[in-house]
């Protein structure tokens, strides 16, 4: 095979497509183009072939992270679309182009740009946390991308109380995800807003002006997280843990480190915040496709 030099590479989410080429190396060498994500069935696909098209005689393979789970084989979505457009499982990828096509988990695709060129660089085992609507997880353990036998490892739908307090997306009560989300920072605060219109940017806004009732809100959500944290710290034993997606950027770094580390039976990692944004699945994807491909 041919030396993989530019990769045309998407990250898919529920709500926005974005597509740039990126280098062997992660070096985005385009403007990153964001499409809102199609709702009709089968337009993502569409869509896909038509930016495909544009691309396809400068690039030597396509990369794609994407919401939801992916088989071993890096080829379809399988599972825990959420809250992607109907039938988004039938996309077939692979019919995108005759160039190679690698398909990976976006918290997966993450951890890797993370691992490779952000701030999990030279750490053997990291540990990626994305806080947005839902929890994704991506593991690095021993250098090596963590994704299980059918690549779905990672989810955090596993109970973290037993009284059927609040009802997860995934249909059970109390996962983990639905108490360290940012979907879960919304009902801390009309619990304690006792307000149901209300939701995270409230408590945003309010700590800002050193709200109590936001102040008290967060802190209920912030304590949730550390006990996440803690869960993946003795589970992994990692050097590091990231945070990412939109809620990261609140987190209070230097206590939930210290509080962490205390209460953890493994021994002491580094807690920070991700060092790629937006773009971390795009590069990753990359990263991963031209990693899967020299094999």
């Amino acid at each position: 095979m041919n030396k993989i030099n530019k990769i045309l590479s998407f990250d898919i989410g529920g709500t926005k497509i974005a597509y740039a080429v990126v280098d062997r190396n992660g070096s985005v060498l385009t403007d990153i183009i964001r499409h809102p994500t199609p709702a009709a069935p089968g337009a993502v696909e569409k869509l896909l072939k038509t930016i495909v098209s544009q691309f396809e005689n400068e690039i030597d393979a396509v990369a794609v992270s994407t919401a939801g789970t992916v088989d071993k084989s890096n080829s379809k979505v399988t599972g825990s679309v959420g809250n992607m457009p109907e039938k988004y499982m039938e996309t077939d990828f692979m019919a995108l182009t005759s160039k190679p096509v690698i398909v990976e988990n976006d918290a997966n695709s993450a951890a890797w740009a993370e691992y490779i060129l952000g701030n999990a660089k030279g750490c053997q085992n990291a540990i990626l946390l994305t806080l947005g609507t839902g929890v994704g997880v991506g593991i690095i353990a021993d250098g090596k991308l963590l994704t299980g036998k059918s690549g779905a490892a990672g989810e955090v739908h596993f109970p973290v109380r037993y009284d059927n307090n609040r009802l997860c997306g995934c249909g059970r009560y109390d996962c983990l995800e639905i108490y360290m989300s940012g979907k879960a920072l919304a009902m801390d605060a009309r619990e304690v807003y006792q307000d149901d219109s209300v939701n995270s940017h409230t408590v945003i806004e309010g700590l800002k002006k050193n709200d109590l009732k936001a102040v008290t809100a967060f802190h209920n959500w912030q304590e949730m997280v550390k006990n996440g944290i803690v869960l993946f710290a003795d589970i992994f034993d990692p050097e590091v843990i990231l945070l990412g997606g939109s809620m990261a950027h609140f987190i209070d770094y230097k206590r939930l480190n210290e509080e962490a580390n205390k209460m953890i039976v493994t021994n002491p990692f580094t807690l920070k915040e991700a060092a790629f944004e937006n773009d971390a699945g795009l590069i990753g994807a990359a990263l991963l496709c031209v990693n899967k491909l020299k094999k």
